[in-house]
């Protein structure tokens, strides 16, 4: 926590649940699955992140963690001086095998607590080295849509970085259905996928539209590639 709160990054992202032992007491912690126990809940983590300049984004893998996060939440943002995001996996996705969380449930509560953060909204995904791995298609992101196009915030869909390029098409379609939508740009550990990729989609989209959420060392090598660009 010390490392994400001192470091040049602009938003500390977290993963929250409530493990199964804890059911029904409703102390929601910071741990990424298949871990199921942390040294530190979700209650002083925000206790830590409100004395900074940072944007948050909580990441939710059940329903149980979202009611009390959102009234923790609830209790600390008028402390909060940047963006908050609140993501989950909402549809299934190309080679995704978890299950999505439900749709209607989950907005139901964030937009019970809050009106103005901005909705991190995504497919579960999977990627695989030895197979062709298909993008996303049209019913993926007309369903995506069709649950989005009522909502007044803002909405980001996080997409696979190894997965854009083949979507071209049906992303830049559901980029247009509102200037409240945007894409975020993340990647799997283990995924492949080039700079040539990355610059595909700098290059396709709308620049204000598109977020990059990227690991070491392609998170650098981005950068300076855009660098030299701007030099040019």
């Amino acid at each position: 926590l010390l490392e994400a709160l001192t470091g040049s990054a602009h938003m500390i992202e977290a993963d929250v649940l409530v493990p199964a032992q804890e059911l029904g007491k409703e102390e929601p912690i910071m741990a990424h699955p298949p871990q199921t126990d942390s040294d530190i809940t979700l209650r002083e983590w925000l206790s830590e992140v409100v004395k900074t300049n940072k944007g948050i984004k909580l990441d939710f893998k059940s329903l149980e963690a979202v009611k009390p996060s959102m009234v923790l939440l609830d209790h600390v943002k008028t402390c909060l001086k940047s963006p908050v995001w609140i993501n989950a996996d909402i549809l299934p996705g190309p080679g995704g095998t978890t299950m999505p969380l439900d749709a209607k449930r989950f907005l139901d509560i964030v937009t019970s607590f809050f009106s103005d953060v901005t909705l991190s909204l995504g497919w579960t995904t999977g990627w695989h080295p030895q197979k062709c791995n298909e993008g996303y298609s049209w019913e993926m992101v007309k369903e995506m849509e069709h649950i989005c196009h009522t909502l007044s915030q803002h909405i980001t869909f996080p997409v696979r970085a190894a997965l854009v390029r083949q979507s071209w098409s049906e992303l830049h379609w559901l980029l247009q259905g509102s200037d409240k939508y945007s894409l975020t740009i993340w990647t799997g550990a283990d995924d492949i996928y080039s700079l040539e990729d990355l610059l595909f989609i700098r290059e396709k989209f709308d620049r204000k539209k598109v977020y990059f959420d990227l690991l070491e060392p392609r998170n650098s090598e981005f950068i300076w590639s855009i660098e030299n660009e701007m030099k040019l």
